[in-house]
């Protein structure tokens, strides 16, 4: 990848990730304070067709086609100028040692940069990190706040539309992002209260545990939970990843979930899990990436989202994606990517959910015109199918998204 594109990358996992290393520093007494963030904006435009069926047709919240509440006839354009994958984004940050100790804390917020309502400007806006962090290099660090989650969370960091759209700029458009790969994939890592520890850096390995804030249930697949209740316990995540350098560079990561999930008198407990392993390596001017992840109660969206059937059982789930990048002497990144998420109904349940699965492919340009202001074009295709063997058989409708932008990195 390209130099100006690397630093593009950064910026933008700095965006998500869990420290700050802003391109604006100030000196501030005992302090060093960062300012950086994100603004950017496309064009989209949206064709869906096929036959959704019902409202609730295809299941978990976000799901890649974004074609929920459409009613039974889907086939339509959508045209939008909204945010991608990113939000627009400002984080202050600040560090400092004191006591034989690195202390730092970033805040930051989320503005969405699409409204949809004459007359109203949009509410939507978020608040993704506020967490402090301590350590020492010799023994690692401590964070306490709302961060990005520790499952899965290399899976979002790693995929190329983090830098554009991807899925969803047809149905979420007046919200602060767009879904990239998300439930067409790997499921989203998303943001979390969280206890975290990590270790120093061990010649590229290194891990990072926690306890993070439970979920709640969420239940959108057709016959599933209407009475529920969730976060009986703390979620526990953990994640390591090793990476190194040289002629054929690289990292390899594996992460894993579990949170206890209390139901009702009747159903009492369950549990939720999974895990997740993938790999970039880069070869000259090549980037590859694979990506594979496995659940059971957990959903294949959003966490807990349809990870359960109407009688507490909790359903399977699997994600996956693929994708390889190639970096032009021109400053330009082509790359190329196919994702699958799927969610497998129960014996009980097959008349209403045999299998959920949302794919995507997508292929983008990715040109570094500045050394922070990047342009984007992408063209997706989203496939989600809904099959059953009762009465109305299998549904399936697609959304074909074309998206032109620029992204801006500071």
């Amino acid at each position: 990848m390209n130099k100006t594109l690397k630093l593009a990358v950064a910026a933008a996992l700095v965006a998500g990730a869990s420290s700050a290393n802003a391109g604006i520093t100030i000196p501030a007494g005992d302090w060093t304070l960062d300012i950086g963030g994100v603004v950017n904006a496309y064009y989209t435009s949206t064709s869906f067709s096929g036959d959704a069926g019902s409202s609730k047709g295809y299941g978990a919240l976000f799901t890649g086609s974004n074609a929920l509440g459409k009613g039974s006839d889907v086939d339509g354009t959508s045209n939008n100028i909204t945010t991608g994958l990113l939000p627009n984004y400002l984080s202050v940050s600040g560090k400092t040692r004191q006591n034989d100790l690195d202390v730092a804390f970033t805040i930051s917020i989320n503005p969405g940069a699409s409204t949809t309502q004459a007359g109203i400007q949009g509410s939507n806006q978020e608040n993704r990190q506020a967490f402090l962090t301590f350590g020492d290099a010799s023994w690692g660090s401590i964070k306490l706040g709302k961060d990005l989650g520790i499952y899965a969370s290399d899976a979002i960091l790693n995929d190329m539309t983090l830098l554009g759209v991807g899925s969803g700029a047809g149905g979420l458009a007046g919200n602060t992002t767009t879904t990239g790969r998300i439930g067409t994939g790997f499921m989203y890592a998303d943001w979390k209260s969280q206890v975290a520890y990590t270790s120093p850096n061990w010649n590229g390995f290194n891990f990072t545990v926690g306890v993070t804030q439970a979920f709640n249930t969420r239940n959108d697949v057709p016959g599933a939970l209407s009475t529920n209740r969730g976060g009986a316990q703390s979620a526990y995540e953990g994640k390591a990843s090793y990476a190194w350098t040289g002629d054929v560079a690289g990292k390899v990561w594996a992460s894993a979930i579990t949170q206890k999930v209390d139901f009702n008198d009747t159903l009492g407990t369950d549990r939720a899990t999974a895990w997740d392993i993938g790999t970039t390596v880069n070869i000259a001017s090549l980037a590859l990436t694979g990506y594979y992840g496995q659940g059971s109660g957990i959903g294949q969206t959003v966490q807990l989202n349809g990870g359960f059937d109407a009688n507490g059982n909790d359903r399977d789930s699997d994600q996956w994606y693929v994708q390889a990048k190639y970096a032009l002497p021109t400053a330009t990144t082509l790359g190329i990517s196919y994702g699958e998420s799927t969610l497998d109904g129960n014996s009980g349940e097959r008349a209403t959910l045999d299998q959920l699965k949302d794919s995507m492919w997508t292929v983008g340009a990715y040109h570094a015109l500045t050394k922070h202001l990047n342009l984007v074009a992408e063209y997706s295709v989203v496939q989600s199918e809904l099959d059953k063997t009762g009465t109305g058989g299998n549904k399936d409708v697609k959304a074909k998204t074309i998206s032109l932008g620029a992204i801006l990195l500071f």
